[in-house]
């Protein structure tokens, strides 16, 4: 078998489990929890179900960063990023630079005090800025995704 096509399905696999944990976030725990839990329990049960996520999430957005760079280095494609037709590979990196950013150094060294200090002023506040924060990012990652997929599959060529 091809390494790059392990490299590929290693890719796919990342993004499908990352992507689509944020989904099931976004989509599903997060108006779930806001139907089901008083305002002020909000943010700490949703630390605490995220949190499990957020783990695994590191994995996926390491394994996605590392597939996908092994990809462009194998097939030596490095000169689409010069070409905006490739406009979905920058933003594949873009979604991949914002989620490493949010997961490896945001939320372990600030970004959780500073929600836990924003929700015990304002917990419906702080939860709906989390919801808009989620919704952005999916939407982001969505468009991305879509881009990719038909971009891989000469759609913008």
């Amino acid at each position: 078998m091809d390494d790059l096509a392990i490299a590929r399905a290693v890719h796919v696999l990342a993004i499908v489990h990352w992507i689509g944990g944020v989904l099931m976030v976004t989509l599903v725990l997060l108006p779930g929890l806001s139907r089901a839990v008083k305002a002020a329990e909000r943010m700490s049960l949703f630390g605490n179900i995220e949190g499990r996520f957020g783990n695994q999430a590191r994995i996926s957005t390491a394994l996605a960063g590392l597939s996908g760079l092994y990809m462009v280095y194998g097939m030596d494609v490095w000169d689409r990023f010069a070409d905006p037709s490739y406009w979905w590979m920058h933003a594949m990196v873009l979604v991949w630079a914002i989620f490493t950013f949010m997961l490896f150094v945001a939320e372990p060294f600030f970004l959780h005090r500073w929600f836990d200090a924003r929700a015990a002023r304002d917990p419906e506040g702080t939860f709906r800025r989390v919801q808009r924060m989620h919704v952005v990012l999916l939407t982001l990652s969505a468009i991305t995704v879509a881009g990719a997929v038909l971009g891989a599959h000469g759609a913008f060529l």
